[in-house]
């Protein structure tokens, strides 16, 4: 089997975890960095807008790293996208399809469920609940916990810090009700 082959193929959920987790011991060893995505968007706002706003004051160059960091998130994504996605369609569970029919929403292609993922979607008011109202609660639980899922989760866990625990159980509890209670009124839109 070709290298390529092998690459596009699906890999063991374990592969991502590991290499996740082998990340965060890097970072500390290069320079006592700490793994999160939600802070770039600080960086980008401090370097491109430097107004008197005191959340801003700060040097940003120093953090100049996670910007690079996730512009290689970025275009990582695009490469795995474009060169090495997985020409096959992804298998889903039978019950799961069942279920999504139950919501009208139908139509899958590589990645996810065509109904709720397309410009098509986006102007329907079940659309614009999942764009704007989980963009903005998102946005607002990102700043208000202090990081994001992958900076409390990944390195706020591995580094015993018990904010990070807090923040992370309120994420899992929140992410649970939402697809239990509020998901499934929201789909019958």
């Amino acid at each position: 089997m070709r290298l390529i082959e092998y690459i596009r193929q699906p890999w063991p959920w374990f592969v991502a975890g590991l290499l996740i987790g082998l990340s965060v011991p890097a970072l500390l060893i290069m320079g006592n960095k700490r793994l999160g995505v939600s802070s770039s968007l600080r960086h980008i706002c401090a370097a491109c807008f430097p107004a008197g706003i005191s959340f801003f004051k700060y040097d940003w160059k120093r953090e100049l790293w996670n910007l690079f960091f996730v512009a290689g998130i970025f275009i990582g994504g695009m490469i795995s996208a474009t060169l090495l996605a997985n020409p096959y369609p992804i298998q889903l569970n039978p019950k799961l399809i069942t279920d999504l029919q139950q919501y009208h929403i139908g139509g899958f292609s590589l990645l996810e469920p065509t109904g709720i993922f397309s410009w098509q979607a986006l102007l329907t008011l079940k659309g614009l609940i999942f764009t704007i109202v989980g963009g903005f609660l998102v946005g607002f639980g990102t700043r208000y916990a202090g990081g994001c899922t992958s900076g409390h989760a990944i390195m706020g866990l591995s580094s015993w810090q018990w904010p990070s625990l807090v923040a992370t159980a309120c994420f899992m509890a929140g992410g649970f009700i939402m697809a239990n209670v509020f998901l499934p009124f929201i789909l019958r839109l």
